[in-house]
């Protein structure tokens, strides 16, 4: 987790008392400062390399340039911070959270919190994420459009918490996994917004979720592990109803991620033209050709299934749910490796809220451990996550133009993959998260 830094700060002009750094550090109007980074490394995420004596400029919360240490005077910043024995990599992306969810609150004992509570979770979520060094995130489905309600305030200044897009509600089938409540009785039972049947209402839940804000779509095309009732084999909606979720959604510019583990239901969903398949733990050969050919990324939390199955039951997660994970978290760890041998493009996704925010990178080093290279985990949490995201060039690296958002670790990870886990500091946009 996040540790207090070691800096040495040089400022040139500024005379901020620390209440009003505080202020400006989440304020949403930058105040024009030059800000100067240097480390023992700076990672180039393209290339998979550290750079070496190397400066990272920065005005008012983008990077201006990546130059020689040679080339830099450090009197022409206004702040200087100087990790001699540290490396600078790219705050991370994490494709796949859910910032309202309590991972100590599961099955039944969800009945019991109301929106507000999750309203305020989500806030207290998102700040512990954003320490952890993921800097953006797709929140993907949130109760009552409260991931809108964040999203507004973080970028308002407000709250501090990563850059998020977001979902708003997601659609599901009646019945279905994702939007639908399957825990109350029928006498209890009230259809939440977010259920549809047919092309032409999945069309209006989309302009819905669009009317109030929403970034990106979510749907369901399988079953899933935590909802009472589903099957993960059993695909959920129709190519039809699918299809008609992604013109939609297009139509307004926006991309559909669709929840999937099954293997017919993974199909269904890329045969609609989706953007990305979350969790794809059943995916076949023919679904890994039909990813491939499509460009459609593969969003697999390989991780959460150690959460589940070590501390599931304590948290309320239903005995159904353990039971489908038993005979789920293996098998797409296995299709994970199969899918990156042969080139299907992984994005980093890990699920979060269902198990505790904050631990969210510890997914990389599993990434590591079933089939990837340390630097390729780092691009799907950072290259390949800002072009799933449509911020390609804006976030998820060190150059020219992008945000200024960074992690300071203690150890390089190509060599030490697990150091993501504890950053030593975070920017964002340029200002030191405190």
């Amino acid at each position: 987790m996040y540790r207090k830094p070691l800096l040495k700060i040089r400022p040139k002009s500024l005379n901020i008392g620390r209440s009003l750094f505080l202020l400006l550090a989440f304020s949403a109007t930058a105040y024009a400062e030059r800000m100067h980074l240097s480390a023992a490394g700076i990672l180039d995420v393209t290339n998979g390399e550290m750079l070496r004596d190397r400066v990272i400029v920065v005005e008012d919360g983008r990077i201006k340039a990546v130059s020689a240490r040679s080339e830099v005077d450090p009197a022409d910043a206004d702040r200087v911070y100087d990790y001699p024995d540290q490396f600078i990599v790219p705050g991370f992306i994490d494709a796949h959270v859910h910032l309202h969810s309590d991972p100590t609150v599961h099955g039944y004992r969800r009945l019991g919190k109301s929106l507000p509570q999750k309203t305020l979770t989500g806030a207290i979520n998102a700040r512990t994420t954003l320490r952890a060094g993921v800097t953006t995130v797709r929140q993907v489905g949130s109760p009552g459009y409260a991931d809108i309600a964040l999203r507004d305030a973080i970028n308002a200044g407000q709250l501090p918490g990563p850059r998020i897009l977001t979902a708003g509600m997601s659609i599901s089938i009646t019945g279905g996994h994702c939007g639908d409540d399957n825990l109350s009785p029928f006498e209890k039972y009230d259809a939440p917004e977010s259920v549809a049947d047919g092309p032409w209402a999945m069309r209006q839940r989309v302009r819905q979720n669009v009317k109030y804000g929403a970034d990106v779509i979510k749907t369901c095309s399988t079953g899933g592990v935590l909802s009472k009732g589903t099957e993960l084999g059993a695909a959920q909606g129709t190519v039809e109803e699918l299809t008609a979720i992604v013109e939609e959604a297009a139509s307004f510019g926006l991309k559909v991620a669709s929840h999937a583990h099954g293997a017919t239901g993974i199909k269904n969903a890329l045969k609609a033209g989706v953007a990305s398949i979350e969790h794809a733990s059943f995916i076949d050969d023919e679904g890994i050709r039909m990813a491939r050919r499509n460009g459609t990324a593969l969003v697999m939390d390989i991780y959460v299934t150690e959460y589940i199955l070590g501390k599931g039951e304590s948290a309320g997660i239903l005995p159904e749910s353990l039971e489908k994970e038993r005979r789920t978290g293996k098998t797409q760890r296995a299709n994970f490796t199969k899918a990156h041998k042969a080139g299907a493009r992984i994005v980093f996704g890990t699920d979060a809220g269902v198990f505790p925010h904050g631990d969210n990178m510890k997914q990389l080093s599993r990434m590591v451990q079933f089939g990837m290279t340390p630097a390729e985990a780092i691009r799907s949490a950072t290259l390949h996550g800002a072009e799933l995201l449509g911020l390609a060039g804006e976030v998820g690296e060190i150059t020219a133009g992008a945000y200024a958002d960074l992690v300071i670790l203690d150890d390089n990870p190509l060599d030490q993959i697990s150091t993501t886990e504890s950053p030593v500091a975070v920017f964002k946009e340029g200002r030191l998260v405190e």
